[in-house]
């Protein structure tokens, strides 16, 4: 009999074992993603390293480029400081493994919106930071004028990416004939297009008026007039997290938001006292929209201290002082004409 009740009692000290090891593998499973990066300390985001003005890699090692400032806004926001984030480039083949598996905690890597990475991937996106379209980059003496004029051509694209996609329904749609040439990465793609072995290289419009600036003889080529598609480009984070998606969110209204206050990194200070309402409650002077996100109540004014407005972002990046000078047209805000519009902090 004792023998019997020993052996019952091993057997339910090994179920309370395994039922606490459960336990605790779901508290790990459903801790949420804010909680994650506070014991961590710092935020990692995934981002492009190769891109002058969204992502780039500079000769001192630094990362800089407006993706690169949208992922310090986001540290900001949560740590109060812009640079408690580490930066892992990515391959456009990479990113989405890189957030479906926690690698990263977001993805700012010019990426395009879409019904499949939102419904499918598995990605949850935040608000458009720049409005895109697909265009095609040829040499001047290559006679190409038009997307009829690329019948036979050989096309440089990145796998991937929307990109191929894009291509072949535009061409298909019009009956050209071209070959796609493919490369698991956008420098090889450049490179096989500068070498001769493409004559036309796609990819996004900003991302071509970047790599241009990149070839050695710049002015020996140009951009067609042609969009072949929409290419909305926004940060986005594993989804079913709605607290780290509404974070994330939050920081690039805020940004948007602070440019049509007028609010900027240098004057932020000023506005601390002022008595409008809305103002004070987007700097967290009054209110709790902090707290409701599980944020500082200042995280705005910390966003806007780190890196600025979104037109600050924007012109630091690829505005009239760079070699880039592109023109902000949609990516204005709403009240310039353009597509920019953040909801009411309130």
């Amino acid at each position: 009999m004792k023998k019997r009740l020993l052996a019952l009692l091993s057997i339910l000290l090994v179920f309370s074992v395994v039922l606490a090891g459960c336990s605790e593998e779901e508290a790990v499973e459903t801790k949420s993603r804010l909680d994650v990066i506070k014991e961590r300390g710092k935020l990692i985001g995934g981002v492009n390293a190769d891109i002058p003005g969204f992502g780039y890699v500079a000769s001192d090692g630094s990362y800089t480029g407006m993706d690169i400032d949208i992922t310090r806004a986001v540290a900001a926001a949560v740590f109060g400081d812009p640079n408690a984030v580490e930066f892992r480039p990515l391959s456009a083949e990479e990113r989405f493994i890189a957030v479906q598996t926690g690698e990263v905690d977001v993805l700012a890597r010019n990426t395009t919106q879409t019904l499949s990475r939102d419904a499918s991937v598995g990605l949850a996106f935040a608000p458009v930071t720049f409005y895109d379209g697909q265009g095609l980059m040829v040499r001047k003496d290559s006679g190409i004028e038009t997307l009829e004029d690329l019948e036979g051509a050989r096309i440089s694209v990145e796998s991937g990416t929307t990109t191929e996609l894009n291509l072949a329904d535009q061409m298909r749609k019009l009956g050209i004939d071209y070959e796609p040439v493919v490369f698991d990465s956008q420098d090889a793609a450049v490179s096989a297009y500068e070498q001769g072995s493409a004559d036309a290289y796609t990819t996004d419009r900003s991302a071509l008026v970047s790599r241009k600036t990149t070839l050695s003889n710049p002015d020996e080529h140009f951009i067609l007039d042609e969009v072949l598609s929409k290419e909305p480009l926004a940060p986005s984070v594993k989804d079913g997290d709605s607290q780290w998606i509404d974070i994330v969110s939050w920081t690039v209204n805020a940004l948007v938001q602070a440019e049509e206050f007028e609010i900027t990194q240098a004057n932020v200070d000023t506005f601390l006292d002022s008595e409008v309402p809305e103002i004070r409650r987007f700097l967290g002077v009054e209110g709790d929209m902090g707290e409701q996100l599980g944020l500082p109540a200042d995280f705005v004014y910390q966003i806007i201290k780190a890196v600025g407005n979104y037109g600050e972002l924007y012109d630091r990046h690829l505005g009239p002082d760079t070699v880039f000078d592109l023109e902000r047209g949609q990516n204005s805000l709403w009240t310039d004409g353009g597509l920019l519009y953040s909801p009411p902090f309130r």
